[in-house]
């Protein structure tokens, strides 16, 4: 006898044989059926508060596990608020899958209530995106949606659901789990970047980009300290190998080391493992000149179209991170002497670029932010994790904290504010016993605050950081350097986010001095730890502050001299 199965049944059965676990979303109309199939499912449903949290956690979830983030939205203005992950998903390059609600079949084309043709509204910003028009085709579509997140350059997916598609009951069969596929070097690849290497007087090697894992990291880093290779991280990848690596050398990105800049300006050879080679990551394409760089470049990456899309490398080679790995383990690599020295001295700009800035010395400020990064590296395990979205305040973790590997930092490279609570939640879920804290700046946190009732309803313990200055700091930087003293649009009346934090039911507390920070870090991760729920530092301090190496009055007097 046949067994019939509702759309919604069909669907959640496939992403239990896709390894799925943790579904995010919003509940909606649109998709009940799908809601009655979970009602007696393992997959965990994580009720969100609003669907660009959802979204969030789900590309959070992606960047953590390797695997497709899965989002639910409902139609028409829960897709539209869904859309921010979906966009940081594609441009951070993260496996997500996102489906949404749509109108029935009988409706479409005729702006039908919350109708959008998601097609038009997706089509740039990931790289699939299908309607299931056709309940006895779920299977297929999912599996398909699983296979082109994962394989090649990972990216978002969505699919459309009709409401008649999940809730007409068929009998169809189900499909094998999805197998990523990545390309790997060839011989002749492996070659020449073992002679291209080893005639090489001052190479750097740069990691970047999604598809790794935690061997692929090692082998690398292993690879670079047996030749004595230089090691820097593309921005918001510094998790790609341990900081305090012997051969790690800082990170290419937003407020790049100076002297890193010119170390990259001036090698011979750059062994670009991974990274897009972006806007953000060259600087604005001025660390390498488009389209033929000075240096000799070496470009791995696991999307054939990204390679020669800018630069036209010496050597593109089309690979998947692990893939590439295991190639060179065994590359006979002739080390020049000169390797160890330009390493060293390497190592030494990047400790005197993370030392104490003169700034808080100078200014005489109560709240010391280098200082407060400095408390919670001794404090928290090596492999805690840090969260961040948007804005000047994460400039803190980004310069100064070392990360201690693979997958200790979840931030978007997309820019996205409204990243930094919905990812830590996220993250907490999939790893329970590692600590998690959040770098929220205080702009930020409003944009997605409200996840933390989701902590709190799933008791999730994580920590957050309000960075609190009173303003969106980084438009009020440019503003100041561009504009001097015509503040416009970006001063903020906040709330108490200490008592926000206790009115959701979690733990907060104000800190305004740096010596009141350790006790309050030790007792914010003791109430997460004892009662699994959030807790919440509210840093309040001088926004004249803006950046480790000036201030807003100092930006502000070099633009009026000019």
């Amino acid at each position: 006898m046949e067994t019939l199965r509702t759309g919604g049944e069909i669907l959640i059965d496939a992403l239990k044989i896709h390894g799925a676990d943790f579904i995010f979303g919003v509940p909606g109309e649109s998709y009940l059926p799908v809601l009655d199939a979970l009602h007696e499912s393992e997959l965990r449903f994580i009720v969100n508060r609003q669907e660009g949290g959802a979204a969030f956690m789900a590309e959070a979830y992606g960047k953590l596990t390797g695997k497709p983030g899965i989002c639910f939205a409902t139609r028409g203005p829960g897709a539209t608020n869904a859309s921010i992950g979906v966009h940081t998903a594609f441009q951070d390059s993260t496996p997500l899958i996102l489906f949404v609600g749509q109108v029935g079949s009988e409706f479409i084309e005729r702006e039908a209530f919350q109708e959008i043709d998601y097609r038009r509204m997706f089509g740039q910003m990931t790289k699939w995106v299908a309607q299931i028009d056709q309940t006895e085709r779920i299977p297929e579509y999912v599996a398909r949606a699983f296979q082109i997140a994962t394989s090649g350059r990972p990216g978002p997916v969505v699919l459309a659901l009709p409401e008649d598609s999940l809730a007409n009951k068929v009998s169809v069969n189900d499909t094998k789990a999805y197998r990523p596929v990545q390309a790997a070097p060839s011989q002749n690849q492996k070659k020449e970047l073992e002679d291209r290497l080893s005639n090489s007087q001052r190479p750097i090697i740069l990691l970047g980009g999604a598809n790794w894992n935690s061997q692929a990291c090692r082998q690398i880093a292993d690879f670079a300290e047996r030749h004595d290779l230089p090691l820097a991280c593309a921005f918001r990848f510094q998790d790609l190998v341990s900081n305090s690596h012997p051969n790690y050398i800082g990170d290419v990105g937003i407020g790049i080391n100076p002297k890193l800049a010119e170390r990259i300006k001036h090698a011979d050879l750059i062994l670009a493992i991974g990274p897009r080679l972006g806007e953000i990551t060259t600087s604005g394409y001025t660390l390498l000149e488009a389209p033929c760089p000075k240096q000799s470049l070496i470009h791995v990456h696991t999307d054939a179209l990204e390679l020669g899309r800018v630069y036209q490398a010496d050597l593109m080679i089309n690979s998947g991170m692990s893939e590439l790995c295991d190639a060179i383990n065994d590359m006979n690599v002739t080390v020049s002497p000169l390797w160890q020295t330009q390493l060293q001295q390497a190592k030494n700009e990047l400790r005197e670029w993370q030392k104490e800035p003169l700034l808080f010395k100078q200014e005489k400020a109560p709240l010391n932010l280098w200082r407060i990064v400095q408390t919670i590296q001794v404090l928290c395990p090596t492999n805690t994790i840090i969260t961040n979205g948007a804005g000047n305040y994460a400039t803190w973790a980004h310069r100064y904290f070392l990360y201690g590997g693979f997958r200790t930092q979840l931030a978007p490279t997309a820019g996205a504010m409204g990243y930094s609570v919905p990812a830590a939640v996220a993250a907490k879920m999939v790893a329970p016993e590692r600590t998690v804290i959040c770098f929220s700046g205080d702009g930020e946190f409003l944009m997605n605050g409200q996840e933390l009732a989701t902590a709190v309803q799933y008791r999730i313990g994580i920590l957050i950081i309000v960075f609190n200055n009173s303003m969106y700091g980084t438009i009020r930087m440019h503003q100041e350097r561009e504009f001097p003293g015509r503040i416009s649009g970006t001063q903020l009346r906040n709330p108490d986010f200490s008592a926000l934090a206790r009115a959701y039911g979690g733990f907060g507390e104000v800190v305004e001095k740096t010596e009141q920070f350790p006790a309050a870090l030790q007792r914010s991760l003791e109430f997460t730890r004892q009662h699994k729920l959030p807790a919440l530092i509210e840093l309040r301090y001088d926004g004249n502050l803006i950046t480790p190496g000036a201030t807003l009055e100092q930006i502000r007097q070099n633009a009026e001299r000019r």
